[in-house]
């Protein structure tokens, strides 16, 4: 499906649509339907208790009631080994899958301490010695 951007994604103001491509239950890819900027993204709600307020402004802007469907996934900066990946918490990326448009929404970093920018995945991996 590709979602209109309501509002631009910082740094990426040229992307005016995207098309979402599930790689697995964990990842998705992001591609933009603008130019060729493609961003790996991560379901936080698979690795990590994930729970917070969309702000009124996001709200009115996506359409979003309590009846709407919503996704909701935070960009990944990939590295190697996988472990020092780390995720953007704090500016999570909301679908509005009913009407088809998606904004980046920047949480305030005061009511939302445990949400960082660049979060290590290593935290969130299973650490269990075989």
């Amino acid at each position: 499906m590709v979602f209109t951007v309501k509002a631009p994604i910082p740094g990426f103001e040229i992307i005016k649509e995207i098309e979402v491509e599930k790689i697995d239950d964990f990842f998705v890819r992001i591609i933009s339907k603008s130019d060729k900027t493609t961003f790996t993204t991560i379901n936080p709600f698979m690795i990590r208790n994930y729970i917070f307020d969309i702000p009124e402004y996001f709200q009115l802007l996506l359409g979003i009631n309590e009846k709407t469907n919503i996704l909701i996934l935070n960009i990944m900066i990939i590295a190697t080994p996988i472990e020092s990946s780390t995720i953007n918490f704090i500016a999570p990326i909301i679908f509005n899958t009913d009407n088809g448009t998606v904004a980046q929404v920047l949480l305030d970093a005061g009511k939302y301490p445990d949400f960082g920018l660049m979060e290590s995945i290593s935290n969130y991996l299973n650490k269990e010695e075989v």
